[in-house]
């Protein structure tokens, strides 16, 4: 109950007051399945990248984290290729920060400032973390062509479906017009007959 009640004045804040650059909402009818999404930002590697998170909420949530993944494949250090983040805040303690005071809203921040400022030290992606602590111009690249691989198409296909979406819709538009036009000879021309006759 109170998981419920907490879930949706949380989801409703999301909505209303979103921290800059994300936005999360509802997936489907469940409360407990939430997506999010979280823009790169300027100045780092995932600038311009859109990347989808899955938020699955616990039943003893606020007294446990949500898990929280990436489903947009991302080039970092602390989160690993089945999107798995690793960040302090997404654990109990004693290895973990989780408090209940808390919320989604300061996990995905979290997550965004992770993004900006990765932890080598505390890696996920040895490989990675290696490449970010002594070759950090190559993982840049590396990093700026999995968001422009990843991350930008699904932008590239978001706007393809809207102008889907608007295109049906302008022709729907158009068909109800023509429609329209062809109802109204029509009742021209029933009123001549009416007339002559």
């Amino acid at each position: 109950m109170q998981r419920a009640s907490r879930l949706k004045r949380e989801l409703s804040l999301l909505s209303t007051e979103p921290p800059p650059g994300i936005t999360c909402w509802q997936s489907g009818s469940r409360l407990d399945d939430l997506r999010a999404q979280i823009l790169g930002a300027a100045d780092t590697p995932y600038e311009k990248g859109i990347f989808n998170l899955e938020i699955v909420v616990p039943e003893r949530y606020p007294f446990e984290p949500p898990k929280i993944r990436f489903l947009t494949p991302i080039y970092h250090p602390n989160i690993d290729s089945a999107g798995r983040i690793c960040l302090d805040v997404l654990k109990l303690p004693p290895k973990g920060a989780w408090r209940p005071s808390l919320n989604i809203s300061t996990l995905l921040t979290s997550i965004q400032l992770l993004m900006a400022e990765p932890n080598p030290d505390d890696p996920l992606m040895a490989d990675i973390s290696s490449e970010y602590k002594y070759n950090k111009q190559l993982f840049l690249t590396n990093a700026k062509e999995w968001t422009e691989k990843y991350a930008s198409q699904q932008k590239r296909a978001s706007k393809a479906l809207e102008e889907k979406t608007n295109q049906s819709e302008t022709s729907t538009t158009s068909e109800s017009i023509m429609l329209k036009r062809k109802g109204s000879d029509i009742t021209k021309k029933e009123k001549k007959s009416r007339l002559e006759s």
